[in-house]
């Protein structure tokens, strides 16, 4: 195993791959370097003398200035380091050539749906409107598990707090989000269940949910019936029959949307883990297949890396906006655009937000920038694209689900538990955290820094996702673990 490294060859800083003692010698690039104090794992140590005010380079890159001297083998962290970025900035367009070769197709075995869409999971959903009606819905739930059985996957009620004593855009996005589940091909079948007095009733979401299969998805007013419970099961029964006539059948990889997202993360994220999904995101890419990169304020100081891959100017200008809506929606709260990263973070060797951007990035592999999505819209383009949405974990894989991935791809190199509509993967930066947290990793890519390339991970996690989509199912939906957060940004009444 490797003990450290540096990056780029134009860093002055690297990476310790486990723990380091003081006084250690470390051999890089004909230097030799002797460690001044102790350095953690996934923490950074000066390859050079570096001088108050000078930027402090990783991944080729400025992740900060230093606040004070560092010396040649010194501990490199927030004690010593902050953050150059400003507030909103002024961007120029510098196109990089992006192509990515066609490879050869694949297949995965899926759900083909009546519209053409297809579907990696054949389940049934429960979608409240209001957060009323919750305890009724996962009393549905529970009931309804006698219809699990054949094709028929499972049964899951998605509850949420909202859908009434909203305003503006916050009542608009729960109503987009509710119908971008309704409409989401993970699900066979769909019950829609209203209370009848709230904001987002089942008339108003229908005008966000378009046309619909009265086969797929039924509708149900609880203040309008007697026994709310005893007219859900006659619906879901409905339901099963018709999502139990669904066979999985041979899908090309080229119709797979794929979300990326990471949290929790250390020093190791952008070396491992981060780096591995945007390979896969590449060999996707490649076979005509779409991902999605989410998480906006994670971006801040790796932003032009992903605006110079913009195929067209009209896309990056919209990257542009992209960028700096979200600085104005932290400036219009009375908040620090850069509070950031998170104390987990920081313990795990993150030093600035430019740090944890750009190994955040790193899930975006090389390929172009062919969309850029607003909060709760529908992907359209195949290939790489960037949807507005936080950086929070749950609020954020739901956007994507709720954008059309069948799939979130999660990195973590601290490890969570929690799930998101659509089978969540739980990837590991380092081997010890998926050695002790077994029942929350479902894929380590720790070994990459013992004897596995980026080349070999990344093939090993296609076809890990493909076992995925062909109906593998990942730690948290063995759990039966199902979450739906949805993003609120104003008053609520």
């Amino acid at each position: 195993m490797r003990e450290y490294i540096r990056i780029h060859p134009k860093d002055v800083v690297a990476v310790a791959l486990k723990p380091l003692e003081k006084g250690k010698t470390a051999e890089i690039d004909g230097s030799t370097i002797i460690l001044r104090e102790d350095i953690p794992q996934g923490h950074k140590f000066a390859l050079t003398d570096i001088a108050a005010g000078s930027p402090v380079i990783k991944y080729g890159c400025s992740i900060g200035n230093a606040k004070e001297n560092i010396p040649c083998g010194a501990w490199v962290h927030i004690h010593n380091v902050k953050t150059g970025l400003g507030d909103l900035l002024t961007y120029t367009y510098d196109k990089q050539d992006t192509t990515l070769e066609e490879t050869e197709a694949a297949y995965f075995q899926g759900y083909r749906r009546p519209d053409g869409r297809v579907g990696v999971r054949n389940e049934i959903w429960i979608i409240p409107t209001v957060g009323c009606v919750n305890n009724v819905a996962e009393a549905i739930e529970k009931q309804a598990q006698k219809y699990v059985g054949g094709s028929v996957e499972e049964v899951v009620s998605f509850t949420h707090p909202y859908g009434c004593s909203q305003m503006g855009d916050d009542q608009d996005n729960t109503r987009r989000i509710l119908a971008d589940f309704v409409n989401h091909p993970n699900a066979g079948g769909v019950l829609v269940l209203g209370l009848g007095c709230e904001n987002s009733n089942i008339d108003e979401l229908k005008k966000f949910i378009g046309e619909y299969d009265e086969k797929r998805v039924k509708f149900l007013v609880a203040q309008e019936c007697e026994d709310e419970i005893e007219e859900a099961l006659k619906l879901i029964e409905e339901l099963a029959a018709y999502v139990g006539s669904f066979q999985r059948e041979p899908i090309p990889a080229s119709e797979l949307i794929i979300g990326m997202k990471c949290g929790g993360s250390d020093g190791l994220s952008g070396i491992t883990a981060n780096p591995a999904v945007g390979r896969f995101s590449d060999i996707l890419i490649s076979k005509g297949g779409t991902t999605i990169l989410t998480e906006v304020p994670e971006m801040f100081g790796a932003e032009t890396l992903l605006m110079n891959r913009c195929e067209t100017p009209e896309l990056f200008e919209k990257t542009v906006d992209l960028i700096n809506d979200f600085k104005n929606y932290f400036t219009s709260h009375n908040q620090t655009i850069y509070e950031n990263p998170s104390p987990g973070n920081k313990k795990g060797g993150i030093t600035t937000l430019e740090d944890k951007s750009l190994g955040c990035t790193q899930k975006s592999g090389s390929a172009a920038v062919r969309g850029v999505l607003k909060y709760g819209e529908p992907v359209s383009e195949k290939g790489l694209n960037l949807l507005s949405a936080p950086g929070n974990d749950l609020v954020a894989s739901t956007a994507l689900a709720a954008s059309g991935a069948h799939i979130v791809l999660f990195t973590t190199g601290r490890g969570t538990p929690f799930a998101s509509p659509v089978p969540t993967v739980k990837i590991s930066t380092n081997t010890g955290l998926s050695q002790k947290k077994n029942n929350w990793i479902d894929f380590n890519c720790g070994v990459m820094v013992e004897d596995t390339s980026l080349d070999e991970m990344g093939k090993q996690l296609f076809d890990y996702v493909m076992e995925v989509a062909s109906g593998k199912k990942v730690k948290a939906e063995e759990k039966g673990f199902h979450d739906m957060a949805i993003f609120k940004q104003g008053v609520t009444l």
